[in-house]
């Protein structure tokens, strides 16, 4: 099990509970869901309870990430997206500090399944439907429909708008949680390199060399990835909450 790349991923209960034959057992996923919450809140509360006008270095940080998110918002979905702003930034925390604490050794990635990263993107699309179609009503509609279109592309090119629309969620889940599986199975491949060798004697510590400077600069890349997949994810989601602000354009 310790050289099993696999076996990082897998889900465990902790406490059994079963209600009416469903399961409800507070699992090594639920757990660092939990984790991930509070270490979230944690570091915003503590970060910003002094509000001093000269910044520490804990503030600084909570606001460059508050004013980060904020004018992503902005620029992608104009002044008016600014409502949304405790949802994006939510999910930008909870992406990030999840993917960090899973680069802890024995933690658990909760970002690396899917079923995790599907949640948060089906929340987005119907945040963007039940958002749009309340404000827009029926108008919502003109998303898949771009004004000034001719009417004998009108069919096709709502089509395409459709089956784009339907695929957000899946890339926007996929992508997250396809990272985050790749990247830690690979740390792991090259670690388990390193033990192997490592064991091997002499000569194999010599070999272990290399798959050891490999995994010292995929761990920097990995740290990378957990940064840039948490942007990403609110970057989108910002581009489509606009769609459903400006549905017409």
């Amino acid at each position: 099990m310790a050289t099993d790349p696999i076996h990082q991923f897998k889900i465990e209960k902790i406490i059994p509970i079963e209600v009416a034959g469903v399961d409800f057992s507070f699992t090594n996923s639920a757990l660092f869901m939990v984790v991930t919450v509070v270490v979230a809140s944690g570091f915003l509360i503590l970060s910003t309870r002094g509000r001093g006008l000269v910044p520490g270095r804990w503030q600084s940080a909570a606001e460059v990430t508050y004013e980060f998110i904020a004018k992503t918002l902005r620029d992608a979905a104009g002044s008016e997206g600014m409502r949304f702003f405790p949802f994006v930034f939510s999910l930008f925390m909870f992406i990030l500090v999840a993917n960090l604490l899973g680069m802890f050794p024995y933690f658990f990635t909760v970002t690396a399944h899917v079923i995790i990263t599907a949640t948060m993107a089906l929340a987005v699309i119907l945040t963007v439907i039940i958002y749009g179609l309340k404000r827009h009503g029926f108008g919502f509609f003109r998303l898949f429909a771009p004004s000034g279109l001719p009417g004998a592309l009108l069919p096709f090119v709502t089509f395409i708008e459709i089956l784009s629309f339907i695929s957000r969620p899946i890339s926007l889940s996929i992508r997250l949680f396809a990272n985050m599986l790749a990247g830690h199975i690979t740390l792991k491949v090259f670690a388990g390199f390193v033990v192997a060798l490592g064991s091997a004697g002499f000569v194999g510590i010599l070999g272990a060399i290399l798959p050891l400077l490999a995994t010292v600069a995929l761990t920097a890349l990995e740290l990378l990835v957990a940064v840039l997949q948490a942007y990403v994810f609110a970057i989108l989601t910002c581009l489509y909450l606009n769609d459903a602000i400006h549905p017409g354009h």
